[in-house]
């Protein structure tokens, strides 16, 4: 039997009137997609393939909120993804797991960090950041450290957008060039 394709505008008509056939090519066409979107937000496997299947729930219940005026379909279903992976790692039963996961591994865990943070030292990194401007610091710490994008750190340090963008940049640059002359 021939593969079906359906152009965005017959996937979404489909989909409003809720046929199974194009939510299982949705389902095969995008999963993989964002799933790596919640797998980088969480870093678990695991967590990430259950927050796939909570995100393709809520896409069946409410696709006909989807409006196309507003934004591409892979837009839409990135944003569903995006918010339950937040809205699950923000969660009081969530966050309560993984105090009872790292006081059970905390042996471990002890290991483990000291074994990242001699690996993370040994290419010189964490000396060479701390000699960058306070302000580029700042930046490259809240996102490649604590997974911030540009946009979110933005408004947490109240930063216009397009200077945190100049910022991280030139940070980079500047490492770049550090790295190289040692």
């Amino acid at each position: 039997m021939p593969e079906i394709h359906y152009t965005e505008d017959e996937l979404i008509a489909l989909l409003k009137i809720k046929d199974k056939q194009a939510f299982s090519y949705l389902y095969d066409h995008y999963s993989a997609s964002l799933n790596g979107v919640i797998f980088r937000m969480t870093g678990n496997k695991e967590l990430s393939e259950d927050i796939l299947q909570e995100t393709f729930v809520k896409i069946w219940n409410r696709f006909e909120s989807y409006d196309p005026s507003k934004g591409r379909l892979f837009t839409w279903l990135i944003n569903i993804a995006r918010n339950l992976t937040i809205d699950t790692l923000r969660s009081k039963g969530f966050k309560d797991q993984q105090k009872i996961s790292s006081d059970e591994n905390a042996v471990s865990n002890i290991k483990d960090e000291k074994s990242v943070q001699s690996q993370f030292d040994s290419i010189g990194l964490r000396r060479q950041l701390e000699q960058l401007n306070p302000e580029y610091k700042k930046i490259i710490d809240m996102a490649y450290f604590d997974g911030f994008t540009q946009d979110e750190i933005s408004k947490k340090t109240g930063i216009p957008l397009g200077t945190v963008k100049t910022r991280m940049r030139s940070a980079i640059l500047e490492l770049r060039k550090k790295l190289v002359n040692n």
